[in-house]
């Protein structure tokens, strides 16, 4: 699944590749993607005509700003947007299509056929689901060190699951949530209640730099993830311990090893991480 930093650089890069294009017709293949109370022929019909303004974002959720809409969508397990010229043929997994003026295609393809396309008036994106639902990112104002003790230290569940809750933290999967906390030096199925004032400095503080170093270098390409100009990313190559279990830990040498947290391959440390 695409964590904040891949969200984000999909964000830079369409942000380049659509402001200022116009919207001629949509076709959409999977009427499920379009997550609009009238309808995916009304959500055509309203955006027929309109300008991409900006692309922004919010945690995991893209954020399409046109003339006087706004589509927020999520791409959940394998969505991706590329844009493409209308003579290229699309494939089975193309669902939906911003046909544009000039002859380009903005394409949402997904494999899965999990992401969805909410469709508001722009200043009312934020007021209803799924946006209201969206805890604040790492780096936030209001990720307060009280905020965070909130959330983390009455809760029994388990720091991980707790990290991987977007409407506690907005922005970290697996991938971000195993590299947080074997720089933090906590063991994944530590319970919340547990967790010190000085542990949860460190996990903020390893996120917030996770997450940005992340999307300095593009985000991390695992399995199919790439860009909307088909790029992949850099940040793999730095992983310490999600994917690397058997190999020697970077600060011990003991061996990392993967286990099973909340039903989710969990990676880390034994002797950083107790």
């Amino acid at each position: 699944m695409p964590e904040l930093p891949e969200v984000e650089t999909a964000r830079r890069t369409l942000e380049q590749l659509i402001v200022g294009k116009t919207i001629a017709d949509i076709t959409v293949h999977w009427h499920k993607i379009i997550k609009f109370d009238e309808g995916a022929d009304a959500f055509i019909e309203r955006l027929k005509g309109q300008t991409f303004r900006s692309v922004g974002r919010k945690g995991k959720f893209l954020l399409f700003y046109l003339d006087g809409d706004v589509i927020v969508s999520h791409l959940r397990m394998e969505g991706k947007f590329s844009l493409k010229p209308e003579t290229e043929p699309d494939n089975k997994h193309t669902h939906v299509i911003f046909k544009l003026t000039n002859g380009e295609q903005l394409r949402y393809n997904d494999v899965r056929k999990f992401g969805t396309m909410h469709l508001f008036n722009e200043g009312q994106e934020n007021d209803a689901p799924p946006l209201t639902l969206v805890g604040p990112e790492p780096f936030d104002e209001s990720f307060t060190l009280d905020y965070f003790k909130e959330k983390v230290q009455k809760s029994s569940r388990m720091i991980k699951n707790i990290l991987l809750d977007q409407t506690v933290v907005a922005g970290l999967g697996n991938i971000y949530v195993d590299e947080t906390l074997f720089k933090a030096g906590v063991h994944p199925e530590r319970r919340g209640s547990s967790i010190t004032d000085i542990e949860l400095v460190r996990i903020q503080q390893a996120a917030a730099e996770t997450l940005l170093e992340a999307v300095e270098k593009g985000g991390s390409t695992i399995r199919s993830y790439v860009n909307s100009q088909g790029k992949i990313g850099s940040f793999q190559n730095e992983l310490q311990v999600y994917s690397q279990q058997g190999t020697p830990c970077p600060n011990c040498g003991r061996e990392i090893i993967k286990i099973k947290v909340g039903g989710r391959g969990t990676h880390l440390c034994t002797s950083c991480q107790q």
